[in-house]
């Protein structure tokens, strides 16, 4: 997602205007005297509002016969969900004025809810659970990681309704929430306590050998900071190489993983994108990088922002990458906050390629050493920087070989 953002008009706004005449005009500016109950727009104004004036009718017929007196702006809520949900993009959805408020409770890392990180597959619509916060009612009613969700009271859950489900399953501390999730092909089922949440975004150690580890589980709030101030203490520590884990990392604000590049490259292109007229926009990183060896370990949950910062490390040859083939979700949405300054919307704005220009959208980004997770401990949960984890191991054996060849390691200030 872009952290951008800009400030707009709802084209429901049509809603409102029952009362007032339209006349078609040609290309005048909007004239709206104030004491009159009519508009001068132009043509093409006119034209875009007829396109939604069904919209205006089914409301007239509300108003005059439904059974019960409408909520209104439930109404206005559902007309911007029904006009964004026609763009069948699982990316692509409105924030009404709790969700929006919600959105940013957890980019500052602190909610009320279950505690799980979650990742929706546009391929079949399914949203897994892709970590569990310790210490959370999920972890104490014994959802895992790659639980798939299936209900959420008695909403199905999919892509098109992850953001309504998530919404449910906030709130306040003490109120209960039932989930349902598929588990090995069965339905189990979890009837959870809402408590706060503390989302831990970085975690960082030294593995033996001087091995500096840090896991990154999404780019929001604080992360870029915390991120340079792990990598500082183990270059402090004695680190000779860095593994940076990205494993089951869903992704976030595409500023942060800019910021992170920051420390391993200098003045290069980090990713372009490209909008529907061909229009190509480049990021760059800046000056002040760590010369650290560096390994990256990835999975098919690593997405998006991760695979912005993997792709580019990949070209630059910057780090070798280990694990299995990322998500595929090379595309970048744009969050806006609507004009009545309470609610707001995401969309797809553009796509993303690597430096080199290699589309990660659908294709992924591939390892340098693949490291296929055995099925038996898919779903384990490994302590952190645990070796036993076969995919940790590998990164940790390729970080020792690289360590042999440095030359010594700054930390950024």
């Amino acid at each position: 997602m872009n952290k951008r953002r800009i400030a707009t008009l709802c084209l429901i706004v049509v809603l409102a205007i029952a009362a007032t005449t339209l006349h078609a005009g040609g290309q005048a500016p909007v004239n709206v005297p104030q004491n009159r109950d009519t508009v001068t727009i132009t043509r093409q104004e006119y034209e875009r509002l007829k396109q939604y004036e069904i919209l205006n009718e089914v409301r007239s017929y509300i108003d005059h016969y439904y059974l019960h007196e409408p909520d209104e702006q439930a109404m206005i809520d559902g007309a911007v969900n029904g006009l964004l949900s026609g763009l069948g993009d699982p990316y692509t959805f409105y924030y009404p004025a709790d969700a929006w408020k919600k959105l940013w409770e957890e980019d500052e890392g602190r909610y009320a809810g279950i505690g799980v990180q979650m990742l929706g597959d546009y391929r079949d619509s399914s949203v897994t659970v892709t970590r569990v916060f310790k210490g959370t009612p999920a972890e104490q009613a014994g959802i895992l990681k790659g639980d798939i969700f299936y209900m959420v009271e008695d909403l199905a859950v999919s892509t098109q309704t992850m953001s309504e489900a998530v919404d449910m399953m906030r709130g306040v501390p003490g109120e209960k929430v039932h989930v349902e999730m598929v588990r090995n092909g069965e339905i189990v089922t979890f009837d959870l306590v809402k408590a706060e949440i503390i989302v831990n975004r970085v975690e960082q150690m030294m593995l033996p050998e001087n091995v500096g580890l840090i896991t990154l589980y999404d780019f929001a709030g604080d992360v870029a900071p915390a991120f340079i101030q792990a990598l500082n203490r183990l270059v402090d520590e004695g680190a000779k190489s860095l593994v940076v884990d990205l494993r089951d990392n869903p992704g976030g604000w595409v500023d942060d993983g800019v910021a992170i590049a920051d420390a391993f490259l200098d003045r290069q292109v980090l990713y372009y994108t490209e909008k529907r007229d061909g229009s190509r926009n480049y990021a760059y990183t800046t000056d002040g990088k760590s010369d650290i060896p560096l390994v990256v370990v990835i999975n098919g949950h690593s997405a998006s922002t991760s695979e912005i910062f993997t792709a580019a490390m990949k070209d630059y040859k910057r780090a070798v990458l280990v694990g299995t083939k990322t998500f595929g979700k090379g595309i970048t949405q744009q969050v806006v906050g609507l004009s009545d300054g309470v609610s707001g919307f995401q969309f797809t704005n553009a796509q993303y390629f690597s430096p080199e220009g290699h589309q990660v959208h659908e294709m992924g980004v591939t390892p340098d050493v693949e490291v296929e997770m055995p099925e038996d401990l898919a779903d384990r949960y490994f302590a952190f920087g645990d070796l036993s984890d076969p995919q940790l191991k590998a990164a940790y054996d390729e970080a020792l070989k690289l360590a042999d060849n440095a030359a010594g390691v700054a930390a950024i200030k």
